[in-house]
């Protein structure tokens, strides 16, 4: 006869494994494993692979190299992680991603700004127009190619915090500016870039 706790503990695996988000308030979803970016994220394998722990994307300005989670953000999280454009003018993070709309956090080498942005992503068409879209808020940074920058996201409450090494950042409430409020996770670049120490947390 299986004990009370047992059956407890089981119920809670199973639910954790069918979580309808990327992360939950039980464990920090950390991405490491190959096995993992097959089974959690939606990718051309060509565009996104992983290897020694450092996710590398490569695109171009046609099409752009996208990943996309298969699971929803929690309502309140933090992603933090590391990233290096060595070919790359432009990376950005898809937060929210809902009914091809999703917020535009992003690292901007041309204009050298990082930007907070209300975007449009239709999966099946990468012509200009379709994906990306307008900027709502914008700090000048100095970016450049093979250097590795520290990036930090939160959101709380409905509002957004977007830091760059720490010293560099940007804040907006989801609310006022009309922006997603759930959604799933993306990247985006328009070159060769390279993701490590990936961690996903709900507060």
């Amino acid at each position: 006869m299986i004990k009370p706790i047992s059956i407890t503990f089981i119920f809670l695996l199973i639910l954790s494994s069918c979580s309808s988000t990327i992360s939950t308030s039980k464990k920090e979803y950390i991405l490491q494993h190959s096995k993992e970016l097959k089974s959690d994220w939606t990718i051309n394998s060509k565009e996104w692979v992983l290897k020694n722990d450092t996710l590398t994307g490569n695109g171009s300005l046609s099409p752009w190299g996208v990943l996309v989670s298969k699971k929803e953000l929690p309502k309140n999280y933090e992603i933090d992680f590391k990233v290096n454009m060595t070919n790359a003018s432009l990376f950005e993070i898809m937060l929210n991603l809902d009914k091809g709309k999703y917020i535009r956090t992003y690292l901007y080498q041309i204009d050298q700004n990082i930007v907070i942005g209300d975007g449009m992503y239709n999966k099946k068409d990468d012509s200009y127009g379709k994906r990306g879209g307008k900027t709502l808020f914008r700090k000048p940074m100095e970016l450049e190619n093979n250097k590795w920058y520290t990036v930090n996201i939160k959101v709380l409450n409905n509002q957004l915090f977007f830091s760059v090494d720490n010293k560099t950042s940007l804040e907006c409430s989801l609310e006022k500016s009309n922006l997603n409020q759930k959604g799933k996770l993306g990247f985006i670049t328009n070159g060769e870039v390279k993701i490590t120490g990936l961690t996903i947390k709900t507060f």
